[in-house]
């Protein structure tokens, strides 16, 4: 059981493209790309400015620790077994 060769895939897009029509695919396509970009557009920091960069924004944290602000985290013992 080989790959798919090219004529394969030709004939599955042009039986899609029969099926579901060119302007529903292109629809598909918009909204796809629309879900990306919102996805980026909400990965990004609130706090950050228009113009900065990730760079400026990975400073951030460091300048956190600056401020003397604390974490509390729970350490856990190592056991060792010799």
């Amino acid at each position: 059981m080989g790959s798919f060769s090219i004529w394969h895939w030709l004939i599955v897009l042009v039986i899609v493209a029969l099926i579901f029509g060119t302007k529903k695919i292109r629809n598909i396509g918009a909204d796809l790309g629309g879900a990306v970009k919102g996805f980026k557009e909400g990965m990004k920091d609130p706090n950050a400015k228009e113009g900065d960069t990730p760079a400026a924004a990975e400073a951030a944290p460091a300048q956190r620790v600056a401020s003397n602000e604390t974490v509390d985290v729970q350490a856990k013992e190592k056991s060792s077994t010799h």
